[in-house]
């Protein structure tokens, strides 16, 4: 058995993020070593009462859970209760967290565990990325220090979620994410480009219904208000596993290929604030430590997800 993976996971703990948790510590793959939150599908302390309420469902405490960002770093904050409810959980009014945040916050916690641990740990970002940049403005020497950067957001070739070019957790602080893909580190994009390749089928619903894990079916009341918010727009009852397949990429590599490519974050357009512009033009040979996922084996990656969650 190879060691485990540590991973310090930042997010947003809506639906999809709560689903990414319970596939982390159910994999048998990775060392969840701790939890930074932020602004998006919720506030960031809703998030990490979240992230806390879903670590009781598997059953995990003592992993530290601070609060980060609660805004972006350049524009107001906006918060997506439409697609995940006003709890972040579809509105199933879960019971109280076991425990409240730890002291600290999310950016502080990044410096401080990455130097106490350099070269070891892979970041996972799997909301806005205002902590992420943040940090990096208070430690210019942080990207030395984390090998592997794992970031659910983007799109390279793909539309965007939330306008017709930006990604949600992009357009949520387009300014922190062209940091974080500037600062040199080595980074995975995970877009929209495999995200939204990964949709639930009705057997892979049926299946989690059906399962009479905890984790399961914890994971089929919250995916209710999510379902319906997908049918909204697709025209028949799925959803993508978005926030899953960033942190399957993390723990192994195979479900996907990549290409480098550099890549900026537009910020000034007027119809395209938040877009992720990718070279990937024909013969370019990307010096960049950034890497798109552009094809994703989709079909295992959700066996393996509905195999961990139920």
């Amino acid at each position: 058995m190879p060691d485990k993976l540590p991973v310090l996971l930042d997010c947003d703990t809506g639906i999809d993020d709560a689903l990414a948790i319970l596939y982390l510590v159910n994999s048998g793959l990775c060392d969840l070593v701790a939890v930074g939150s932020v602004h998006g599908n919720v506030t960031a302390l809703t998030g990490a009462r979240n992230t806390i309420r879903v670590l009781d469902v598997a059953g995990l405490s003592g992993i530290p859970v601070v609060v980060g960002a609660d805004r972006p770093l350049a524009q107001p904050v906006d918060i997506s209760a439409h697609i995940h409810g006003a709890d972040g959980l579809g509105n199933t009014n879960q019971p109280a967290p076991s425990a409240d945040p730890a002291q600290g916050e999310a950016a502080q916690q990044i410096i401080r565990l990455a130097r106490e641990r350099p070269g070891e740990l892979t970041l996972l970002a799997i909301g806005p990325l205002t902590n992420l940049g943040l940090a990096l403005l208070l430690d210019p020497d942080l990207a030395k220090l984390i090998p592997h950067v794992v970031v659910m957001g983007g799109a390279a070739i793909a539309p965007g979620n939330v306008t017709t070019h930006a990604e949600a957790n992009i357009w949520h602080d387009p300014e922190a994410a062209n940091l974080v893909f500037t600062a040199g580190w080595p980074v995975t994009m995970v877009g929209l480009d495999v995200t939204m390749k990964t949709l639930l089928s009705e057997a892979d619903q049926k299946r989690i219904e059906d399962s009479q894990r905890d984790t399961a079916r914890f994971s089929w009341d919250i995916l209710q208000f999510y379902l319906d918010r997908y049918q909204e727009f697709m025209g028949f009852r799925t959803c993508a596993l978005h926030d899953p397949l960033a942190a399957g990429i993390a723990l192994e590599r195979s479900f996907a290929t990549y290409r480098k490519a550099e890549l900026r974050v537009e910020l000034r357009g007027e119809h395209t604030r938040g877009m992720t512009v990718a070279d990937l033009r024909p013969g370019r040979q990307a010096e960049s430590p950034v890497e798109l996922a552009l094809q994703v084996d989709a079909e295992a990656f959700r066996e393996k997800f509905l195999d961990t969650i139920c």
